[in-house]
């Protein structure tokens, strides 16, 4: 099995080379290639209540987080090229190990790699999670669509590096008002049942003191950890050692999840220590791969709910919106394909259906395997001219570069009963505004809306013209591919704040916007 290139302890995408084999030997991916729309899932069993009330967790969106790109020249312990690849020399054609091209528009800094200029004509740059910029721009995505918190991924033990991003990680928590909590990966980790211990005492509780920020996700009164990798596939341990590891945390006073292979329930040799854990996530990326594969899945999720609900145990499934890794491990290009939105909307629509308000998206920032719902490349203009990636329009459909964050956003919604339960998205493709800013009078898009004002220079007279008076405004939506920069005085001077994405409170910005907007430009 061919293996990847990185600096990392084995990562925790490598996890799917085992799970999709060993699905597949088993028959669980549907292979018959048929994405059109099967029966409509129905839930007709009752549902017992949540075995815990709704914390930070509990009835709540989390997404896994790597943030773990480095790029040579960024400072970092590593400082050289990690998961984008291409060893010291950088990516570039035939040389990387992501699928996924990402959008860096909104990056402060980025750097250069070897493949040539996007289709656009810009330089072919990528991002690195090391920039506190980078770090705090996800959580703002997070905070602008309705995600509540963000599992931490740790490989291993204690570095420069991890500690680092978990430093970043907590600082930009906090600032966004988002919940974080530490997901420990297993993978590799031949040491794990002492060397986790160790690191969660003298690093994460030590040394970073990660527990004691207000941004530490809190269920049940407790701090929450997350092992993953129990019961997969090539992953150290064994019910004795799993067992002592859950027990150890819960007697720090942790609230403990497992991530554990789909077939969990079959496992009767580790029942035992799953059995002890307060809460269960199985791994359902690469397990099916159509829209009656995904309702395929829907028996196995009620079966698991019922198992953990007869235990007082707590159940999170997966939900992703696609995959593909042809650029490192060979294979179909696209090979798992989003279907614009459709594959992670059946998803999101199963699982509510079946009466789970909460749920775990694979992943954030996953750009290696194609399953990132941060954003990405539309189209071949964002992309380089002379190496295959994916873009967003794989599947023909043309989708804003942020179309799968404002797609979970609706997700989420719809899991905590915020929206109606639909069995098609309510996520435009693209933007409603088109190539023009539209701005509210109230904050999440409320009250009356202004005019779609397209690239230019807008004074206060003019906004006043288009249904933007002075001092008005409380948030707005912008376009991907426009900058928007807001002035509090006309004629473009005053305090500024620019915006790139669609901003849906004023008054969470640095310093404070709303109400104060009497010029701007649409760039």
């Amino acid at each position: 099995m061919k293996k990847r290139k990185y600096t990392y302890a084995k990562t925790f995408i490598v996890l799917l080379v085992s799970v999709l084999g060993a699905c597949s030997d088993q028959g669980i991916i549907d292979r018959d290639g048929n994405e059109a729309l099967g029966p409509e899932p129905t839930s007709d069993r009752a549902i017992a209540p949540l075995a815990s009330p709704v914390g930070d967790v509990v009835g709540k969106l989390v997404v896994g987080y790597q943030g773990w790109f480095a790029c040579a020249g960024d400072g970092s312990a590593y400082n050289t090229w990690v998961h984008w690849g291409g060893g010291a020399q950088g990516p570039r054609p035939g040389n990387q190990t992501f699928d996924l091209w990402p959008d860096v528009r909104e990056y402060t800094t980025t750097y250069q790699t070897g493949y040539a200029n996007l289709g656009n004509g810009q330089p072919a740059r990528l991002f690195s999670s090391w920039d506190p910029q980078v770090v705090n721009k996800h959580f703002e995505w997070m905070q602008q669509h309705g995600i509540d918190c963000a599992a931490m991924q740790r490989f291993g033990k204690s570095d420069g590096q991890k500690d680092g991003i978990a430093i970043r990680v907590r600082n930009a928590a906090q600032t966004y008002g988002r919940k974080f909590f530490v997901m420990y990966d297993l993978s590799g980790w031949t040491n794990f049942q002492s060397e986790i211990k160790t690191d969660w005492t003298n690093v994460i509780t030590g040394n970073l003191n990660l527990t004691g920020s207000g941004a530490y996700a809190i269920q049940n009164g407790k701090p929450v950890v997350c092992i993953w990798g129990m019961g997969v596939a090539d992953r150290p341990g064994n019910v004795s050692s799993y067992l002592d590891v859950i027990n150890w945390f819960k007697n720090q006073g942790c609230f403990v999840i497992i991530g554990v292979p789909r077939d969990w329930r079959n496992q009767t040799a580790n029942l035992p220590a799953f059995d002890a854990a307060n809460m269960i996530t199985p791994w359902a990326v690469g397990t099916f791969n159509s829209l009656a594969g995904a309702d395929s899945y829907i028996p196995v999720m009620q079966a698991d709910l019922a198992y953990c609900n007869a235990r007082n145990m707590d159940y999170m499934p997966v939900i992703w919106p696609g995959f593909s890794w042809a650029n490192w491990n060979g294979g179909a290009q696209n090979q798992i394909p989003r279907l614009h939105g459709d594959f992670m909307w059946r998803q999101f629509y199963n699982v509510k259906n079946a009466g789970m308000s909460t749920g775990y998206v694979a992943m954030f920032d996953e750009y290696d395997e194609g399953t990132a719902i941060a954003k990405a490349a539309e189209n071949a203009s964002m992309r380089p001219t002379n190496q295959w990636f994916l873009s967003l329009d794989a599947d023909g459909v043309a989708v804003s570069s942020d179309f799968y964050l404002r797609l979970t956003r609706d997700g989420a919604q719809m899991l905590k009963g915020q929206i109606g339960l639909t069995p098609n998205h309510p996520t435009p493709h693209t933007t409603s505004s088109g190539a023009g800013a539209v701005f509210y009078q109230d904050v999440n898009y409320g009250g009356a809306a202004s005019q779609a004002l397209p690239i230019g220079n807008y004074t206060l007279a003019q906004l006043a013209a288009l249904g933007v008076p002075n001092d008005w405004a409380s948030s707005v939506r912008v376009p991907a591919g426009r900058t928007l920069v807001m002035y509090s005085d006309d004629n473009f001077s005053g305090t500024s704040w620019t915006r790139t994405a669609d901003t849906p409170n004023f008054t969470t910005l640095s310093p404070n916007a709303n109400d104060l907007v009497s010029s701007v430009r649409v760039q």
